[in-house]
């Protein structure tokens, strides 16, 4: 079986070469390639053709490729459905913003967790990305577009936290000074509340941003519309938030999607309140996305005002999620939906 080398540390690069009877410092010219985004070891021009074969025998290289793309006629964003080499599908979306672009790359191909207002969950889980595959999508992009991705969000497809050591792999990686650089306070984790993996993930003590999907302010309505809540319920959830908080200094960003006569009424902003203050913490308000089938809303514009209201008496700050890529579907998962039609119309006949 070959190595997925662009999920390997330099180090482990290294042990590799000398393994094979070559010289150890040319390890961090293969690291430099692969960060770079080749996608063949030809390209690796200041390397030897013997070295080459050696890698290109026991190696492989991953890579995502483009299968279709979006782009937004209000605001340039654009979304990607990408393939692997054995053909499963994950989505990724580009934003552009006054300080540069930030890419939204998915974690999982599809996702366990069942939250009903997500698409991606709605199409099944099929396996796990590897470090290299999160990676793959970000280098496409840059191609693509012949820019540099500044800001990386963990918000497409999948769990990360249910995908705990790769996810832990490629944020070693991209923000290696000799790969792609980009730095922990550039990235931003978004999870469901994998209890387990927050408290882990305050051990590294990494300066990234938490966002933790919460969505509710009780367990009735929590348990309702993400099942994660009745393996580890809103207590568990925020009693781990506090302690990663604590080992961290980092403020989490609590996401919040607001779905119309479920969770947005004067009550619940009271409720999640009181459940947040004296938090490090900020309430990311969300318009919840059109998903068929789920026959979910968004708030009205008033009572997202409203909800502000009410969590500022608390001392939360809340701001409302700029809507990006409207015309598109931005959030992933619908893309992969629409490509999986098809097959599963075929099976059938």
């Amino acid at each position: 079986m070959q190595t997925d080398i662009k999920s390997m540390y330099e180090d482990e690069i290294k042990e590799m070469l000398v393994s094979m009877g070559e010289q150890g410092y040319r390890a961090s010219q293969v690291f430099h390639w692969l960060h770079q985004g080749v996608k063949s070891f030809d390209e690796m021009t200041n390397i030897s053709k013997n070295l080459r074969q050696k890698l290109m025998q026991n190696c492989y290289i991953s890579k995502a490729t483009i299968e279709k793309k979006l782009i937004s006629s209000y605001d340039d964003t654009e979304k990607y459905l990408f393939s692997f080499a054995d053909g499963e599908k994950v989505e990724s979306v580009l934003m552009k913003y006054h300080h540069g672009y930030t890419s939204c790359i998915s974690t999982q191909v599809g996702c366990k967790m069942g939250c009903t207002f997500c698409a991606t969950g709605k199409s099944g889980f099929s396996r796990n990305l590897t470090a290299s595959e999160m990676l793959s999508q970000l280098q496409t992009e840059q191609e693509d577009n012949n820019i540099r991705i500044s800001n990386i969000v963990l918000m497409g497809m999948g769990e990360p936290l249910d995908n705990y050591d790769n996810v832990i792999r490629f944020l070693r990686l991209v923000s290696d000074e000799h790969g792609m650089n980009i730095g922990m306070r550039h990235i931003s984790l978004s999870t469901c509340g994998v209890v387990p993996g927050i408290y882990e993930l305050a051990k590294l003590k990494l300066q990234l941003t938490l966002s933790v999907s919460l969505h509710a302010p009780n367990d009735e309505i929590r348990s309702r519309t993400m099942p994660i809540n009745r393996k580890y319920d809103i207590g568990q959830l925020l009693e781990a938030c506090r302690c990663y908080i604590k080992a961290t200094g980092r403020r989490i960003s609590f996401e919040y999607a607001m779905i119309d006569g479920v969770n947005d009424s004067d009550s619940c902003a009271h409720e999640l309140g009181s459940r947040l203050k004296g938090m490090l913490a900020h309430v990311n308000l969300i318009p919840v996305n059109t998903v068929g089938g789920t026959g979910y809303k968004k708030s009205k514009k008033e009572r997202m005002k409203s909800f502000i209201e009410i969590l500022a008496k608390y001392s939360i700050t809340a701001t409302v999620r700029r809507t990006l890529g409207s015309d598109i579907n931005a959030s992933c998962g619908q893309l992969r939906r629409q490509s999986m039609e098809p097959q599963k119309e075929g099976s059938r006949k």
